[in-house]
């Protein structure tokens, strides 16, 4: 399965908003991480997705390169906790999934898409993607997220067919003296 997604995702075009390839061939910046952690989690959210994918041991022309990032079990199952510790509401991956490729080892990181209503923030900021490229998140895509938790209020519509007489007399007299 993991590696069918590795095939899968090797054979887009280009990255997009929610994948990204990373050579991380010996280390990556953890700080750069959280923000792309938060960008693709919004970015899956605001286009209706499950999930979205960090990929580490590929170049930026799909190329299989490697990576010894965080070389052991060990130090991949801390990173899901210390994302965690920087991303809203305790957000992590679902999954960091290790591939064994003939050019060398891939991390896979399987990234949740934010929750309805709930913008995903890395140490107080929300990122997000402007195609290939990271960036704040933009006002409107974050008030776009926080809408969809909303409730529609019923009273402020218009029902084109009511007229005056379809009013309560006993609760038009009770919104008066209030």
């Amino acid at each position: 399965m993991v590696i069918g997604k590795l095939s899968e995702l090797l054979k887009l075009e280009n990255e997009n908003e929610v994948v990204e390839f990373k050579e991380a061939k010996i280390s990556y910046d953890f700080k750069k991480l959280g923000k792309y952690f938060s960008a693709l989690s919004n970015e899956a959210n605001l286009q209706g997705l499950a999930r979205s994918w960090l990929i580490f041991g590929v170049n930026d022309s799909k190329k299989v390169v490697g990576t010894s990032f965080r070389d052991s079990a060990r130090k991949l199952s801390s990173l899901k906790k210390e994302v965690a510790d920087k991303a809203t509401n305790r957000h992590t991956f679902i999954n960091i999934h290790e591939v064994s490729h003939p050019n060398g080892r891939v991390l896979l990181f399987e990234i949740p898409a934010a929750p309805a209503g709930v913008p995903i923030a890395w140490e107080g900021h929300y990122y997000g993607r402007e195609g290939e490229s990271l960036g704040p998140l933009s006002l409107d895509e974050i008030e776009r997220i926080r809408r969809q938790n909303m409730a529609e209020d019923w009273s402020a519509a218009i029902i084109q067919e009511a007229s005056i007489d379809d009013l309560d007399e006993t609760a038009l007299k009770a919104a008066r003296d209030k």
